[in-house]
């Protein structure tokens, strides 16, 4: 499937944590940050045809993830966090400039590196989660509260300590499997029903008896290892911190995305759903991002983008890189 191009494996310095990093190739850098709950691993199809069409692709377990530290505590997986570590990586592979690509919650580790740091990052990618400016109106877990009242919100549900970590670790693969599947284009329409605050996380999705096309056992396997081993705290503590980084963000308020940008997302994804669909986001990211070379929507794609679309999300890549 690989053909020769092989990923190998080290660890590096940065931003006071050991980092490990997924590589291959050589050429222009181009960083690659996952989500939750993943790993550099979400990134395995893009690393081989990036490396093979002539980049150096890099791939980090992030902060609280696979084989990088996971500090204990809650306020040290802030956005300043995160963009610190990736400004260190780039510094650590001995380069001074790269390409940030991000998905999911690396999405807003892509857009606010670009954001912070013009001087490092010369473009950015972001896959699922669009740019709507560093900063809201509101605080994010009043907004919510607001929006949601008494119905089930999922990041509430993860603000308390222990809480998901209880429910998620009971069984791994099972939790795993069900995350996937359940925010993938795979699983069947259906119109959002709301759900009171008082079931769990896992109560509201689908254990499917099959597992979709992209996502093999293997792939399940490699998952199911590293939280099995690591736990779900880290990643959860990322969304333990959006009130934090709201109050951090104040400085960058109304500040734009001034490099090459490009967006990838899927057409079923919740992401793009709950941001007002195609047109909102798109005028957000027009708005917001004043060299928005593409977006692209992939028809049928739910959240795992460039898991789903492996080739679409290359091919994008390749020619947004090509052309910077």
């Amino acid at each position: 499937m690989r053909g020769m191009t092989e990923i190998t494996h080290r660890f590096i310095e940065t931003n006071g944590i050991k980092m490990h990093i997924a590589e291959a190739g050589k050429g222009p850098l181009v960083v690659m940050c996952h989500g939750w709950p993943e790993s550099w691993y979400s990134w395995r199809h893009q690393i081989v045809a990036l490396a093979e069409a002539g980049f150096h692709a890099v791939a980090p377990d992030q902060r609280g993830y696979g084989q990088t530290d996971r500090p204990e505590a809650i306020d040290a997986y802030t956005q300043f966090h995160m963009v610190g570590d990736i400004v260190g990586l780039v510094a650590a592979l001995g380069e001074e400039t790269a390409v940030i690509a991000g998905h999911d919650w690396g999405a807003p580790v892509a857009w606010n590196s670009a954001m912070m740091r013009p001087d490092v990052f010369r473009g950015v990618i972001g896959l699922s989660v669009p740019f709507a400016g560093a900063r809201g109106v509101m605080r994010p877990t009043s907004m919510m509260k607001q929006v949601y009242g008494d119905n089930f919100f999922y990041i509430l549900y993860f603000q308390t300590p222990g809480v998901a970590e209880h429910e998620f670790q009971k069984d791994v693969r099972r939790t795993l499997r069900t995350v996937l599947y359940s925010a993938s284009g795979d699983i069947p329409v259906r119109a959002p029903e709301p759900r009171p605050k008082t079931i769990s996380f896992l109560d509201a999705m689908t254990d499917p008896a099959t597992l979709p096309p992209w996502l093999t056992e293997a792939d399940l396997d490699f998952f199911t290892g590293e939280f099995e081993r690591t736990g779900f705290r880290g990643g959860l503590n990322w969304y333990r911190n959006i009130d934090r980084n709201w109050d951090l963000m104040g400085p960058w308020a109304g500040k734009k995305i001034e490099q090459p940008a490009l967006f990838i997302a899927g057409d079923r994804d919740g992401v793009i759903t709950m941001s007002g669909g195609r047109e909102a986001v798109v005028a957000g990211l027009q708005k917001n991002v004043t060299d928005l070379k593409d977006v692209i929507l992939l028809p049928g794609v739910g959240h795992w983008t460039q898991q789903e679309r492996p080739a679409e999300v290359n091919a994008a890549m390749i020619a947004f890189l090509r052309g910077l």
